[in-house]
């Protein structure tokens, strides 16, 4: 028996998402205009309304783009400016990272949606983890770079939109950097991503320390991890597939596609805290996941789990942590274990087993 509408425009069953009508567009858009402030601008805001639905009617994606350039296999095609601006970001990156001149850097990572900026109103244990580990690094003379997960929950235009697929159709169709982003016409702005590829490229070493959400990663960290599937096989040129052009993405992939890991070569660590279950499956998957993006562990010691506080109440966890100084110095050997590979790496006394081995089947 075929789906039917439910007659509510956000409830569907089996239907692929439609356009939306001008009114049902207009009654989402002004939703966002709900404080009484607005109010005394009816006018403005109808304009604006207007501007917005002639984008969204027409589709306009990315309304700001200039050909390609020399580099490109269509030097006359016209990609988006962000696009761009974030692609030099990448490779100004990447060359920080391999210049012998620059300082060795880290990325630490806190992975946890939970700060005293948002309702709760108190500190995550996970950003005490991230600042328990942060001198640890500066001591060993190494740039800290902090990417704090949990400033999309408490901070106005900060998003990670939802990982498209993308690769799931052709692996020459998902761009690196992501090209899904920004959509001006569907106001999905505001992505982060593009602040965060730089972050990543740049490190010698990531360390993310993360809570285990019914056995699985926060929502901001999972959100970021989905995004970054472009580094792992991702076609750095958009005109080759002009766009998001099905055919011609999987052509390209069917001749032979080299599926570059473009993070290879980076160490990381991991820690990983619970209350009651979960920590441990976590830490395997968030390890396995950078191992098959060519990263490579910094050993045993630089991958931890453990329980703060098991099974006892959620408002002790802190005091419960204050105590642990167990799971703190885990924590700390983390930070050195990654310092260590990174800086044995760098002097050429520490090589991948793995360097100049071709994997039989990259995907």
């Amino acid at each position: 028996m075929a789906d039917r509408d439910t007659g509510d425009p956000d409830i569907r069953k089996g239907m692929p998402s439609v356009k939306l009508s001008r009114e049902e567009f207009e009654r989402r858009y002004r939703a966002r205009f709900a404080d009484p402030v607005f109010r005394p601008l009816e006018a403005e805001l109808n304009a604006i309304i207007a501007a917005a639905w002639d984008a969204y009617s027409n589709s306009r994606k990315a309304p700001l783009a200039r050909k390609a350039g020399p580099g490109f296999a269509y030097p006359d095609y016209e990609i988006a400016i962000d696009w761009l601006v974030a692609r030099e970001a990448l490779l100004a990156a990447q060359r920080r990272h391999d210049d012998g001149n620059e300082r060795l850097r880290i990325l630490l990572i806190n992975g946890s949606s939970r700060s005293e900026h948002t309702c709760p109103g108190e500190m995550s244990k996970t950003w005490r983890l991230v600042k328990l580990a942060e001198p640890v690094f500066v001591e060993m003379g190494f740039v800290v770079d902090i990417l704090d997960l949990s400033r999309l929950a408490s901070e106005f235009g900060k998003q990670i939109h939802p990982c498209k697929a993308c690769v799931s159709t052709s692996m020459a169709l998902c761009h690196w950097p992501c090209s899904c982003y920004p959509n001006y016409s569907l106001g999905q702005t505001d992505d982060w991503m593009n602040k965060i590829y730089p972050l990543w490229v740049a490190a010698h070493g990531i360390m993310i320390v993360a809570p285990v959400n019914w056995y699985h990663a926060p929502t901001a960290l999972k959100s970021m991890i989905d995004r970054l599937v472009c580094a792992d096989g991702g076609n750095p040129d958009p005109s080759s597939t002009h766009g998001k052009t099905v055919a011609e993405a999987k052509a390209l992939e069917l001749k032979g596609w080299p599926y570059p890991r473009h993070l290879a070569g980076r160490y990381f660590g991991i820690v990983v805290h619970g209350d009651s279950v979960g920590a441990e499956t976590l830490r395997r998957s968030l390890s396995d996941w950078l191992t098959d993006m060519s990263l490579i562990s910094a050993g045993r010691m630089a991958e931890a789990d453990g329980y703060v506080g098991y099974m006892a109440p959620y408002a002790t966890s802190h005091q419960a942590l204050d105590e642990d100084t167990a799971f703190q110095q885990e924590v700390l050997n983390v930070a050195r274990a990654l310092g260590n590979a990174v800086r044995l790496s760098r002097a050429g006394k520490l090589e991948n087993p793995a360097k100049n081995l071709v994997v039989p089947e990259p995907k």
